[in-house]
């Protein structure tokens, strides 16, 4: 199968790959059950699949919820327009390509033509990443996510599928804009904010020794073929936004390794681009690299 239909615009993977995800932390207490959880912070128990989805608790037959564990919460984020803005260059910044600007327009009640005022606070949609099931397809998931099976195109065109049939391993994009937060979430979400703010400092060296332990850790998930554990380690590393130089390199080195062998060809190919920037001296060696590894680096080629 060609290599498009499995991966996503290359800016799209970029983005998914060291952008800082719009979700905040929560500890799970005591008690707590995913339904309870999203019930206290979107007002929909419905909205339990999504919190599955974004923390990966669906891989490998399921992971269970228990007290202490620290899961991602997705929400909507803002921003405000400045003069000379337009939905397309926002679409390509904020969403990872400019043809998905009718997405981000829409979310804000408006047309992709018009572009936002100067000042004007606008809502960017949650980027979900769903890994594709053997019975996954484009319906089931607008489904599934978007509530509407109607909204298939849409996934179609956001993620440029040209109506590709979806296979196992692909990797789809689901823009989420109905993620209302209550007022509990609300809290939540601020209370981040100013932990954030007010720990930054300390914690991004604490974070850069944390990491270096636990990077055994991510290694040893690729050698034993715990691939989607793996990227559900290796991300969690990037999304803390406190990586080291060679810390970033060694994470997209095994994530390269994970996307390939999960045949997510567009972003293994994004991962060895990210190697190869964050570690000049890295080399694709034909020797011990696999055919998979090597066809993945020569597409990031210049």
């Amino acid at each position: 199968m060609s290599s498009t239909v499995r991966s996503l615009t290359l800016g799209a993977l970029l983005l998914s790959l060291t952008a800082p995800a719009r979700a905040f932390p929560y500890i799970v207490q005591k008690g707590d059950t995913l339904a309870s959880i999203a019930e206290r912070f979107y007002g929909k128990i419905q909205h339990e699949q999504i919190l599955v989805t974004a923390n990966s608790l669906d891989a490998q037959g399921g992971s269970p919820i228990i007290a202490g564990m620290r899961l991602q919460v997705p929400a909507i984020s803002h921003k405000k327009a400045r003069k000379g803005d337009t939905w397309a260059k926002l679409g390509l910044t904020l969403l990872g390509a400019s043809h998905r600007a009718d997405v981000l327009a829409a979310a804000n009640g408006t047309t992709p033509w018009l572009p936002p005022e100067d000042g004007a606070e606008f809502a960017i949609p949650y980027n979900l990443t769903v890994l594709v099931g053997s019975s996954d397809t484009i319906v089931t998931i607008a489904y599934e996510f978007m509530g509407d099976r109607n909204k298939a195109w849409v996934l179609d065109h956001y993620n440029g599928l040209k109506g590709r049939r979806l296979q196992r391993g692909d990797v789809v994009l689901v823009p989420l804009t109905n993620l209302a937060l209550t007022e509990e979430g609300k809290s939540a979400l601020r209370e981040s904010l100013d932990l954030t703010t007010a720990q930054a400092g300390g914690d991004e060296r604490a974070t850069q020794r944390r990491v270096t332990q636990e990077l055994p850790l991510l290694s040893a998930d690729v050698r034993g073929g715990r691939y989607v554990d793996a990227v559900k380690r290796g991300n969690a590393f990037l999304a803390t936004g406190a990586l080291t130089r060679p810390q970033l390199a060694l994470v997209h080195r095994q994530l390269l390794e994970a996307y390939a062998a999960l045949d997510a060809h567009g972003l293994a190919t994004a991962s060895c681009k990210a190697w190869r920037e964050h570690d000049p001296s890295a080399r694709v060696d034909h020797t011990w690299f696999s055919p998979k590894l090597v066809a993945a680096c020569a597409r990031s080629s210049p």
